[in-house]
């Protein structure tokens, strides 16, 4: 059984495949995930949060997927063609992998912001 952050990521990820984030509302997902919104504001803060939490999950689902893919293959021609050949395909499929990939976002998926900003660096626009 998934944790109830897994399940609120999923419900989150789902309402994201149906509607832009700024129509995804908290305590949609928290229902969709079975849970109630103050869970949802516990495990991540805000929205933003439940954005980064997706976008970092995304991100991890990922270099997992790659380190699969290498470990598979001995040649490194093989294994960066393997790579290439599984990174287009996931992307393809997972339009949340696809933006971060690419930096093609939109309304549906805006440019996550960061977390933090480092001290003395200008403010640049991902």
């Amino acid at each position: 059984m998934p944790t109830a952050r897994e399940a609120l990521l999923d419900a989150a990820l789902a309402a994201l495949g149906t509607r832009p984030w700024s129509a995804v509302r908290m305590v949609e997902v928290a229902a969709a995930a079975g849970v109630s919104r103050q869970t949802l504001y516990n495990e991540f803060g805000s929205k933003e949060g439940l954005a980064r939490a997706l976008v970092r999950r995304e991100t991890d689902a990922c270099l997992y997927g790659v380190e699969r893919v290498l470990a598979a293959r001995p040649d490194a021609v093989d294994r960066l063609v393997s790579v290439a050949e599984w990174l287009a395909g996931e992307a393809a499929a997972r339009p949340l992998l696809r933006a971060l990939l690419t930096g093609c976002w939109g309304e549906w998926l805006p440019p996550p912001r960061p977390a933090r900003t480092r001290a003395g660096a200008g403010s640049r626009a991902p």
